[in-house]
């Protein structure tokens, strides 16, 4: 498809460009595009709640933007509309019981589960590549345009972009949800100085439903469309730093990284659908290896076997402390089985004391 011509004051020739970005997403492997204004001034109130609450726990670049990432004309000068985009993750063999699989795996105690989301390629390089193939595009129809790309890289309201743009909505768990895809997808945005023609926001389909808010394993979910990250198992494992509370260990299960219960129970996500593209095909077997395996890899393994995983950016430190965290679990459940105790005391004399921590922990589990 292109565009009859560059004028962008004609507001047929605007339209025309607008549907064209959508046939362009497409090609490109988005599932859908929307087109948003920049008015999200209806969201201040709420972050500035819940920063105040503390509930982005050590994440302090959160509070550090302030109200930036409400404004995103201040994030980017010049910026009037944002191109949102969402792009399917579910790998592209996912069997029809997908769920019910990945709940199998989560009970048993020497699996270790991580978000499926993290299985193959690092989607900020999938979806930044693609949105800028996005932008070339544009720029070969209208001539230099401003824009910047963004993919959860920096204090960016994606989900109420997503939201404002009309290709779904806010779900009680946070996240955001689309009825023919559910919630098993990654958002990303292109910041345009273009007056585009914008989309009209859809209504919320949650309903009476409240599945995700009492499945969550820590309470991280305190009520309707309110998360307490310092809970929440893909902060524990994922954003945390330093050492996890004790108290909220017990309760991360054999989940290494993130977590997708709430994702799972939701209704919605019977419509998930698969990935067009084969970067997020799984790579080293970490949709159903063990924890002692995952356990055993040096530094060098973790960092090259991971090489272009989002999980590579904790680092092998925060690996080993998390896969510490479940073997202590498994412990638990397995009567302290030898193979375990034999992993965990292979590490306690690990260099990290975050580490040796951690597997004291894990080991007095047994006991």
């Amino acid at each position: 498809m292109t565009v009859p011509d560059n004028n962008l004051t004609d507001p047929t020739k605007l339209a025309a460009l607008a549907v064209a970005i959508k046939a362009w997403g497409r090609e490109l492997g988005f599932a859908d595009i929307g087109i948003a204004d920049v008015d999200l001034s209806h969201t201040e109130a709420g972050l500035q709640a819940w920063l105040d609450a503390g509930h982005h726990g050590d994440m302090d670049y959160m509070a550090a933007h302030g109200m930036k990432r409400a404004r995103p004309a201040e994030l980017v000068p010049g910026t009037i509309r944002v191109i949102t985009a969402r792009m399917n993750y579910l790998p592209r063999d996912t069997d029809t019981g997908w769920r019910e699989q990945e709940e199998r795996r989560a009970a048993d105690p020497q699996h270790a589960t991580i978000s499926i989301y993290a299985r193959g390629r690092d989607y900020h390089k999938v979806l930044r590549s693609r949105l800028q193939q996005l932008a070339d595009r544009i720029r070969g129809e209208v001539g230099d345009f401003g824009y910047r790309v963004f993919t959860d890289s920096a204090p960016v309201m994606e989900v109420a972009l997503a939201e404002k743009s009309g290709i779904g909505w806010r779900g009680k768990h946070t996240l955001f949800l689309n009825r023919e895809a559910g919630s098993m997808f990654f958002l990303g945005e292109l910041f345009t100085d273009l007056p585009l023609p914008v989309d009209a926001p859809g209504g919320a389909h949650c309903g009476q439903c409240r599945a995700c808010i009492d499945v969550c394993p820590t309470q991280a979910i305190l009520g309707p469309y309110k998360l307490d990250a310092r809970r929440c198992i893909s902060y524990l494992t994922i954003e945390l730093k330093g050492s996890i509370p004790l108290e909220l260990r017990p309760l991360i299960g054999n989940r290494v990284y993130g977590c997708d219960d709430c994702q799972l129970i939701c209704p919605w996500n019977k419509f998930a659908q698969r990935a067009t593209l084969p970067d997020f095909d799984v790579r080293n077997a970490l949709d159903h290896s063990t924890m002692i395996a995952l356990f055993a890899w040096d530094e060098e393994e973790f960092n090259g076997k991971l090489e272009g995983s989002p999980i590579r950016r904790i680092g092998h430190e925060c690996w080993l402390r998390n896969l510490a965290v479940g073997l202590g679990n498994a412990s638990v459940q397995m009567r302290g089985a030898p193979e375990i105790v034999a992993a965990l005391q292979a590490r306690t004399s690990h260099p990290s004391e975050l580490v040796r921590e951690h597997v004291a922990w894990a080991l007095a589990r047994h006991i």
